[in-house]
């Protein structure tokens, strides 16, 4: 069983991303910060659609069974723009749904990403993309999703699905790739195949989530399974797998897709999340599966 000791894993997300706030969020451009907090008042008793990542609190606060109330293997915080008043009406939803979520930051239209950083979250997700590019700036692995409907579980296992170059390792591939082409890219690689690479935005997070899943049986029945699902191909395999040896990472299942699009893999791999630096790549994947767009490395500057 997980050490009851061990810190638990904490993910930090924003009101639009657990629950369907689009119809209020729309008033709110439209009409104002008033007009919001009226309809909101008018409609706190009116329980909120899951959001896009709703199954994904799920499964992770799921993951606390069995584990003592006052020592959590997971905690999901809750960071909002919305100010505690209007906010009564998330509340409500939280409760209706048996989420346990006992931590929450109310901004009141403020950025509140400086909070992120002091509840020790390990991943910060949002629709907001201004806040995520400060959280990333802040050292916190964060991703932007879009909203849209939950996608459907298709499993009961938690499954998280990461893309390598400016996700977990830094952008050092992508920016060769970038600057010399595809041979220069498989010429560099080949040359550095026994050089690990540097870590990128979610290497904490990914730490985080493995010393999690390895507190866990190993094997099909184990409630955590990772997949990296990379464009790269052979022979640009080798620093890859090297790498994640190095620094003791286990990830269940690796795609080396060659450039394919990324959505099918994911879509029968069956992810929860998929984290990834490319829009094009975030575009393939979110009619599929929840879509995390992290903007971080060369192909996110201007």
């Amino acid at each position: 069983m997980p050490d009851a000791n061990a810190d638990p894993l904490i993910v930090a997300i924003s009101s639009r991303t657990l629950f369907d706030l689009e119809d209020s969020h729309t008033l709110f451009e439209a009409e104002g910060i008033d007009a919001y907090a009226e309809y909101q008042r008018e409609h706190e008793d009116d329980l909120l659609s899951p959001g896009i990542a709703f199954p994904l609190v799920r499964k992770l606060l799921g993951l606390n069974e069995g584990a003592p109330p006052e020592a959590p293997r997971v905690e999901v915080i809750l960071i909002s723009r919305n100010s505690a008043d209007t906010g009564l009406r998330i509340f409500n939803s939280i409760e209706h749904h048996g989420l346990s979520i006992r931590r929450a930051a109310f901004s009141n239209g403020a950025p509140p990403f400086p909070y992120i950083k002091p509840f020790g979250a390990d991943l910060f997700l949002s629709t907001h993309a201004e806040d995520v590019r400060s959280a990333l700036l802040a050292g916190v692995a964060a991703a932007t999703l879009l909203p849209a409907c939950a996608p459907q579980q298709r499993h009961d296992q938690l499954r998280i699905a990461f893309d390598g170059d400016a996700v977990i390792f830094d952008d050092e591939g992508e920016r060769v790739s970038r600057e010399g082409g595809l041979a220069a890219f498989a010429a560099h690689e080949r040359a550095k195949a026994g050089e690990p690479l540097s870590g990128g935005p979610f290497r904490g997070f990914l730490d985080a989530l493995h010393r999690l899943q390895a507190a866990f049986p190993v094997g099909q029945s184990a409630p955590i399974r990772t997949a990296l699902v990379t464009a790269r191909s052979i022979p640009a395999h080798e620093r890859v797998i090297r790498t994640l040896r190095e620094w003791g990472i286990r990830l269940d299942e690796a795609l080396f897709l060659g450039g394919r699009d990324k959505g099918p893999f994911l879509e029968a791999f069956g992810a929860d999340i998929f984290f990834d630096d490319s829009e094009h790549n975030i575009e393939s994947a979110r009619g599929l599966v929840a879509a995390g767009h992290v903007p971080h490395g060369i192909a996110n500057r201007s």
